[in-house]
């Protein structure tokens, strides 16, 4: 059934519906030819019957299978998105990192103050990726940082301080510095001022985008009374899974392969052709397009004119394929591509950004004083409903 049919059978609104999709509690086909999806009648068909009956349901049961909560701390609405009712595109166009974060934390930020000069630890630079160099760095601050234990605003917002500039300096293998985020990664990458604003500009667009599955996890963990090293260290772990932060590496792969090719066409249609999906292409919450991805790629053509050529193509050709447009994951890594950064600097830029809004929620979780705890809908054996012999 269409996306319309579906969302009237369930008595939801189109968003809605999308959400079940992201969540994997509908399957949708694409159709040839179109960019039209059709929705499997009997996921509908089922998550009615979640929605509606069952001896196990409670007035509150359907909305804790699909957890819902109350933030202000972003919007997406209308094809746009909004920090704090600012619309984060025009943030991007002039604000630093350590703005966003004094915007989304709702104090006056200095990130990187307060830090540890520690180099590296031999284990983590024996990690075998970047999100275990970040993970091994925070376990190594948080077992010394007392005063993390202070979960007051205040408490949690100097804590964030630190976790930031250390995450920047375990990144950009250097020692933490009070410089700022973007300026220390262009140091630390060689490069200049115009190509460090490239870098400015993706760090504030991916500094949040309400609760995607890391955020979810943070907030989860705040609810629990946990430090914010555990939240930023959990987060992390979410990133990590395939299906989430792997679409960066994903993402920085197809660059890479289509560079050495030289045909992004045949690249991503040989892709298609063996299974694989093409991540860097489409966003559920923007049909029309991610604002994020369009705003970092025409500052990269703008400053690197000789990247134009090879994102053009290359988004061009996953359009004609997908029927979708670019999305952040496609624009990190041609920021990477372009710039010339080391591997998985796609992914680092997201780290760096989404840490601050990771904080944010942790703040926000931390002064609800609210337990987050679904609900889940069994589905297994029921019991006997034997007699005692």
């Amino acid at each position: 059934m269409t996306a319309r049919q579906a969302a009237d059978r369930l008595g939801i609104k189109l968003d809605t519906l999308y959400a079940y999709v992201s969540r994997g509690r509908l399957r949708s086909v694409g159709m040839p030819g179109s960019r039209e999806r059709r929705y499997q009648t009997e996921d509908v068909e089922a998550l009615l019957g979640v929605r509606s009956s069952g001896p196990n349901d409670r007035a509150g049961d359907a909305d804790a299978l699909t957890p819902i909560i109350a933030s202000s701390i972003c919007l997406i609405e209308n094809g746009q998105f909004y920090y704090r009712g600012e619309d984060a595109v025009r943030l991007a166009e002039a604000a630093t990192l350590e703005e966003v974060a004094t915007l989304l934390w709702g104090a006056q930020t200095s990130l990187g103050a307060d830090i540890d000069r520690a180099p590296p630890s031999p284990s983590e630079l024996s990690a075998p990726g970047l999100i275990e160099r970040c993970q091994i760095r925070l376990a190594g601050m948080a077992g010394k940082d007392l005063p993390a234990l202070d979960l007051t605003r205040g408490g949690v917002i100097r804590t964030g301080h630190r976790i930031i500039g250390e995450l920047a300096a375990c990144i950009a293998s250097t020692v933490p510095s009070s410089a700022p985020i973007h300026d220390q990664l262009a140091q630390a990458w060689g490069l200049d001022a115009a190509k460090g604003d490239i870098l400015r500009r993706c760090l504030v667009l991916i500094a949040d985008h309400e609760l995607n599955a890391s955020t979810f996890v943070a907030r989860c963990v705040a609810s629990t009374g946990a430090t914010p090293y555990a939240v930023v260290s959990a987060a992390l772990g979410a990133l990590s899974g395939r299906r989430h932060g792997g679409a960066s590496a994903r993402a920085e792969a197809l660059f890479a392969e289509i560079a050495r090719s030289g045909d992004p066409m045949v690249v991503m249609a040989e892709r298609l052709a063996r299974g694989e999906d093409l991540p860097a292409f489409g966003q559920f919450l923007y049909p029309n397009g991610d604002p994020r991805a369009a705003a970092i790629l025409d500052a990269i053509v703008r400053t690197v004119p000789e990247a134009r050529d090879l994102i053009e193509t290359a988004a061009s050709a996953g359009t004609r394929l997908t029927g979708r447009r670019p999305n952040v994951d496609f624009a990190l890594a041609a920021a990477a591509t372009g710039l010339g950064l080391p591997q998985n600097s796609a992914l680092a830029l997201f780290v760096i950004g989404r840490t601050v809004g990771w904080i944010a929620h942790a703040i926000e979780q931390y002064d609800s004083g609210v337990l987050i705890r679904p609900r889940a809908r069994y589905a297994g054996p029921r019991p006997e409903q034997g007699t005692a012999s």
